[in-house]
């Protein structure tokens, strides 16, 4: 038997829907975990576009039981739920079903219960959530601070092999210019004004916005969004939205993503779907010439010794942050004067890639750390900036030593010190407790070969 055979499934348009008929699955202590409980859980991740194979019933499954296991602890060391924590992720939650499945109404169909219902409910697993957190960090809490002693042991023991890889860093200077911001943002408004003017006069919003709006994913909509909580959007985006009446156009809005034009198709509570046109300032190719002819001259008084790369930067740079330190770099996240090559923008790192310690790049084009986070690196998509890099340093990758990476090595022996502690205390704590599987799940390649044993055998 297999654990699809227990589900009925409805599917209608991307969404699925389960018709459940609810049984225990486990028992931990005086727990019970029910099919509808697991059921809940990959409607959640359904509904947020993740896969709900059987093997992610099996590890859910895992999660649950595991969290359970912390959660009973947690109460017999009477930790606290941390409400503000829970309101916080509670408030983040609603706001992503709802703009994933597109209101109020689509998510009490989906789910079949009412909103209130939901919260109730999600709240509850938040909760659960805090003391299980809370819990873990009590255990990894601890385990004492790694002295050289521990790492040295550590060095000694580990297979070479197994020595973690510190990969390239840079340490990195810049000079940078801006191109004429001001001219290029009155460009972009007379222009958004002047399609503003065309739709008021009666040319479709839709129509204009597949032509000229530089949004790619909303652009071939006609400008739409979809129903999302205003939430998700940049602040002044969301309150030109929600300060407009359906079909009325909104004046000119700046974000950090562009200008926008916005019209608001329906509102329901905190939630709206509108269209909107997003145009981004654009330099001219003289705006380039000009900044390049600059930096350029610059590198070459530098390279001639007529000045410091460092007074250069103090006197000519205008990213400020970098200016105020000598036009030395720093990881915006971090602090850290050392980038690794995922960290860096790609354009600063095809400048740099092939210069040596002490070297400038020729002047480049990249952008600044205003804006959007990229979604899948670790830097911001900004502003169009001009610039010149200087290679301070470079830190070859090479194999973690004691001498050169000892806060690396303190940070990875501290880490599975305390992931061994984990693992000892659900270890202790599987063997001693009254847990009970139901046979549905005894196919399930479970992380922990010890629930294998809880399986019920019927």
């Amino acid at each position: 038997m297999t654990l699809c055979t227990l589900v009925a499934f409805c599917t209608i348009g991307s969404a699925q829907k389960y018709r459940v008929v609810d049984k225990t699955v486990a028992v931990v202590g005086n727990e019970a975990i029910t099919l509808s409980d697991l059921e809940e859980e990959v409607k959640s991740m359904s509904a947020q576009g993740m896969a709900s194979d059987r093997n992610v019933r099996c590890d859910l499954l895992e999660q649950i039981l595991e969290s359970k296991l912390f959660l009973m602890q947690a109460r017999v060391d009477s930790l606290v739920v941390n409400s503000d924590n829970v309101e916080g992720r509670l408030s983040q939650h609603v706001d992503q079903m709802l703009t994933y499945l597109g209101g109020q109404e689509e998510v009490e169909k989906y789910f079949g219960k009412p909103l209130y219902r939901l919260r109730a409910e999600w709240r509850s697993q938040f909760e659960d959530l805090s003391l299980t957190q809370q819990e873990q960090h009590e255990i990894m809490s601890k385990v004492p601070e790694m002295t050289p002693f521990d790492v040295k042991e550590y060095m000694d023991t580990v297979d070479s092999k197994n020595l973690p890889i510190v990969p390239i860093k840079y340490q990195l200077s810049q000079i940078c210019l801006y191109p004429d911001r001001e001219a290029a943002k009155l460009a972009v408004r007379e222009k958004l004004l002047e399609l503003r003017e065309r739709i008021i006069n009666g040319e479709k919003f839709s129509t204009l916005a597949r032509i000229y709006s530089e949004d790619p994913g909303s652009a071939r909509r006609g400008g739409e969004l979809g129903m999302a909580s205003k939430s998700i959007f940049w602040p002044a985006f969301s309150d030109a939205a929600m300060a407009l009446k359906p079909g009325v156009i909104s004046q000119i809005v700046e974000t950090p993503d562009g200008f926008h034009i916005i019209e608001v198709i329906e509102k329901n509570g905190d939630m709206f779907n509108a269209r909107h046109i997003l145009m981004k300032p654009q330099y001219t190719e003289v705006d380039r010439e000009k900044a390049f002819k600059t930096l350029d001259s610059l590198r070459t008084e530098i390279l001639n010794e007529a000045v410091t790369f460092k007074m250069a930067a103090g006197f000519y740079s205008e990213d400020l942050a970098s200016r105020t330190n000598g036009g030395q770099m720093a990881d915006p996240n971090t602090g850290s004067a050392y980038f690794e090559i995922d960290q860096l923008k790609p354009q600063d790192y095809l400048a740099i890639k092939n210069l040596k310690e002490g070297e400038i790049s020729l002047p480049f084009e990249s952008t600044d750390n205003e804006g959007r986070q990229d979604q899948t690196k670790g830097y911001v998509n900004g502003n169009t900036i001009y610039k010149i890099v200087k290679v301070d340093k470079i830190i070859p990758a090479h194999t973690a030593s004691f001498e050169d990476d000892f806060s690396e090595l303190q940070m990875r022996v501290m880490q599975e010190k305390q992931m061994q502690a984990i693992d000892e205390f659900l270890s202790s704590k599987i063997s001693e407790t009254h847990i009970v599987i139901d046979p549905m799940f005894k196919d399930c390649e479970f992380k922990r070969p010890q629930w294998a044993s809880k399986i019920r055998q019927d």
